[in-house]
């Protein structure tokens, strides 16, 4: 019957032209097929898909009829379009878990990109950024460090291959006027420094030649922030006098909005006038150095020239400049650093994720059209061709994927917003990160690339039908469809989410082993801070000696403080402070052959503050000071490596810059660079008293010196006292950077914890999605052997045996995985060196990462098996054969 009407139906679409009458028409007759299928007492869902199987094909053959008599591509674009829709609107659960899962894999793919983009792919700000370049310097055992200032000068007048550079140095500033007291974050630079960059300033000036000398006028360029704020945006602010660390600063210019030169700052001035002592000497290497290639000009280029000038540096100031080294690399690569690695290797871990999700929804879309066989018959027999029904079940797959991108989109926004939130300072560049245009040029790319990558199989697949087969009574050409394409993809599903849950796991294994590390020092109950003395307290060295002494003495009286200092590096907090020593008086033949230390100046209480162990000698005392014997205290690492075999209490050590002093005591080794630091760069580490510091070295030590308090009160709690304790000397001393010494050591580890929460999150979205697909699977099996079960039951099999055979069924899908997901560990480990740097305490092959890992997806596996397992030892054989 069936058969006769859909031949008649044929031979009407052959003969008659289908205008829009007849296609209403035709749909309403599935309407009522609809209605009469819901009153013989099947629910909405049966009687449409009973509805679809008899008339499926009268609308598709409209649709061919249409397009064979020259209706416009875009007109049956459309009418593809329609019947998708109505198709996914009839299996709303297939599309609600189709767009979810989708939206997942698109969604984390897009907040990724977001951040490469952001972070990688952006230009600079500046005009023409990609002749931007930064020249180092480097000295035996450390790749780079940053050039002396008379370096620079040497360079700018010497080299031919670039058009301009300029030196920057980083000093924090403390306003007294205009306005409340405040500090300021502030960046030195020599002349030229935006017009190398080509910012225009909104306002005002450059800095001149004669301001760009160590005893130039003081001048400054304010940035767009700082002008609203101080001066309401005034025009008038050209000229007026800022007070920065009790000198008075005229502003000479204003920069545009947003503008940024490596980091935030409030304030620019003149380096040459800042650090007169660091501008004069050519041993201390602390200016960076920015310039524009010239047009044409290579980088290769440029370094040949830029050694040829270091080389003959060398020649003239044997003492400072032998065996420097040079080199020359692009100003973003510079300034992203080994990001680039950490978020190419994220931007693959989110793809893999994306692979997941295509991979279950191919597995749905090829269950679904198991379902779909007979509709596929009929439209076959209607007269679509192959080409035709591929085209609109890819139609199908786009639409899932632009629903799922859709909803990606607010999905990556959210998780961009969050990252951002909790990992401020872990991404350079951060301001350029969000949803913009390129972002969202990318989503919809992706998700047009998606929808034909999980569609295309599934499309050619069903598209290859065997009209008589399909069109039986009872649809058995249904059940016996293979689905070992299926299985391959949930194999495929498991081996990827392995790789993502060890790399997970081996990060957070390494975040253990960091936070179990001793720092050389007990990071409990210790609060650091910094404070903006008072200018009148600090207008010469006696006096800012003095005001420290002060200070400490009123902080040490407040109930719960159990120790007070200051320190001018801060373990763990990015502080560096190195330079040249040697073992007696006899001076070194080169600064750069001269072994280096990393230099605390602290007070006399410090290591009781840090609870740092003292092994033998003294520490300092209030009778060490600037009148006394110089006295140092070296750390057991350089003990152990320059006084082997005698005791180094009594002898001497002359420090670079300050002069021969006796050792007085040994105190333990501070890890300074990380928790994971194993301290191959300047692992010695020499301690001078603050006090002892010649006059002139004082002013620039006091700027960088931070208050640590040991207290078992809360921070929250403790500060109104601290503050009460700062401001009784006076109201214009800011305090800033609060930070404990725990958040501290939490914030050295930002280089593993962000990718670990990323890979964690990457890896449980994962699972999640392999679990569905094994779950689908293995239900979809088990849909297909009904009837083998019933005759099994019928035949008198165990149910425990059914429920086994089942779950063996999924356990072999997911050892399939395992397998294939070790195997293809162990060569990303070996080809990711990014990664395994990142490890610490573990090796990237660790067994026990890869046996706890398996466990959990084996158990994921298990789980998801559970439930069709147990619908299977349930069935009842009868009901199961008469269904077949």
């Amino acid at each position: 019957m069936l058969r006769s009407l859909l031949s008649r139906c044929a031979a009407l679409f052959r003969g008659k032209k289908l205008d829009a009458d007849l296609d209403a028409e035709l749909r309403s007759h599935i309407d009522l097929a609809v209605e009469e299928h819901t009153k013989r007492g099947m629910d909405a869902q049966q009687a449409r898909t009973a509805a679809l199987r008899e008339f499926g094909g009268v609308t598709q053959a409209s649709e061919n009829y249409r397009a064979q008599q020259g209706f416009p591509i875009f007109a049956t674009f459309l009418l593809d379009v329609r019947y998708a829709l109505r198709q996914l609107r009839r299996s709303p659960g297939f599309a609600a878990t189709a767009i979810v899962a989708l939206a997942l894999g698109i969604g984390a793919n897009t907040a990724i990109f977001s951040v490469v983009q952001g972070v990688l792919l952006a230009p600079l700000p500046y005009l023409e950024p990609d002749r931007l370049v930064m020249l180092t310097e480097s000295r035996p055992g450390v790749k780079q460090i940053y050039p002396s200032f008379p370096d620079f000068l040497d360079w700018q007048r010497s080299m031919r291959s670039v058009e301009q550079m300029f030196a920057i140095g980083f000093r924090d500033y403390d306003l007294s006027a205009p306005g409340t007291p405040a500090h300021l974050s502030g960046i030195e630079v020599s002349q030229g420094c935006f017009a190398t960059l080509g910012v225009k300033l909104a306002l005002g000036r450059d800095f001149s030649a004669a301001e760009d000398l160590p005893h130039g006028a003081p001048a400054a360029i304010v940035s767009d922030r700082l002008w609203k704020e101080l001066f309401a945006s005034s025009p008038r602010a050209l000229g007026k006098t800022l007070v920065l660390d009790s000198e008075e600063v005229t502003i000479i210019g204003v920069l545009p909005p947003h503008f940024r030169l490596l980091e935030d700052a409030d304030v620019y001035t003149s380096l040459a006038r800042s650090e007169p002592l660091y501008a004069a000497d050519r041993t201390i290497h602390d200016a960076g150095v920015i310039a524009r290639l010239r047009p044409g000009v290579s980088i290769g280029e440029a370094q040949a020239e830029l050694a040829a000038l270091q080389s003959n540096l060398d020649r003239q100031y044997p003492m400072a400049d032998r065996n420097l080294g040079s080199g020359v690399a692009p100003l973003k690569q510079e300034i992203v650093g080994g990001t680039r690695a950490m978020l190419l290797n994220l931007l693959g871990a989110v793809c893999i994720v994306l692979l997941i999700a295509c991979a279950n929804v191919a597995n749905l879309l090829l269950a679904r059209a198991a379902a779909r066989t007979r509709e596929f018959g009929i439209r076959a027999a209607l007269g679509a061709n192959r080409a035709r029904m591929v085209r609109q079940l890819l139609t199908e797959s786009a639409l899932l994927a632009l629903a799922g991108g859709a909803l990606g989109v607010p999905m990556a926004l959210w998780t961009v917003k969050l990252m951002l939130a909790t990992f401020p300072e872990s991404l350079p560049r951060a301001e350029n990160i969000g949803i913009n245009v390129p972002v969202l040029l990318f989503a919809f790319a992706l998700s047009l690339a998606v929808g034909l990558v999980f569609g295309v199989a599934p499309a050619l697949k069903s598209s290859r039908i065997d009209v008589q087969s399909s069109l039986k009574d009872g649809d058995r050409g249904a059940t016996r469809t293979r689905h070992g394409g299926q299985s391959a993809l949930v194999v495929v599903q498991m081996a990827l989410t392995l790789v993502l849950l060890m790399g997970a796991g081996l990060l957070l294994r390494t975040i253990r082993d960091l936070w179990s590390v001793n720092p050389g020092f007990n990071p409990q109950h210790i609060v650091a801070f910094k404070v903006g003395l008072s200018p009148a307290l600090t207008s010469t060295a006696a006096g800012t000696r003095l005001a420290y002494r002060q200070l400490l003495d009123r902080l040490r009286t407040i109930p719960g403080v159990q120790a007070a200092d200051f320190t001018n590096v801060v373990p763990l907090a990015g502080d560096n402070n190195t330079g040249p020593f040697w073992v007696g008086a006899q001076q070194s033949t080169s600064m750069q052959d001269a072994p280096h230390a990393l230099y605390f100046e602290p007070g006399p209480d410090y290591l009781n503050v840090m609870q740092i162990p003292l092994l033998e000698g003294r520490f300092f005392t209030a009778d060490d000071n600037a009148a006394s014997e110089p006295v140092v205290v070296i750390d057991s690492v350089l003990a152990r490596t320059y006084f082997a075999g005698r005791d180094p209490v009594g002898q001497s050590i002359t420090v670079a810059h300050w002069r021969t002093a006796r050792v007085v005591g040994i105190a333990g080794h501070v890890r300074n660079f990380g928790l994971g630091d194993p301290g191959l760069y300047n692992a010695s580490q020499i301690y001078i008293s603050f006090y002892q510091l010649s006059d002139d070295w004082v002013p620039a030590f006091a700027r960088s010196l931070s208050i640590v308090v040991r207290t078992p009160l809360d921070a929250a709690a403790l500060m109104p006292a601290i503050t009460d304790a700062v401001y009784s000397a006076g109201k214009d001393q800011p305090i800033y950077e609060v930070h404990t010494m725990q958040q501290i050591a939490s914030n050295s580890m930002a280089p593993q914890r962000l990718p670990m929460m990323l890979l964690a999150t990457f890896a449980c979205v994962a699972l999640v999605l392999a679990s569905v697909g094994i779950y689908g699977v293995i239900s979809y099996s088990v849909a297909l052997r009904t009837q083998e079960i019933g005759i099994r039951v019928a035949l008198g099999a165990e149910r425990r045996s059914i429920f086994s055979m089942i779950l063996g069924q999924g356990l072999r899908l997911a050892v399939g995985g395992l397998g294939i997901g070790i195997a293809a560990t162990f060569m990303l480990v070996r080809v990711l060196s990014s990664f395994s740097q990142l490890l610490f305490g573990v090796r990237a092959t660790d067994p026990l990462t890869f046996v706890s890992v398996s466990l959990v997806l084996m158990i994921a596996a298990l789980l998801a098996c559970y439930i069709p397992a147990r619908r299977a030892m349930h069935s009842d054989p009868m009901r199961a054969l008469r269904a077949e």
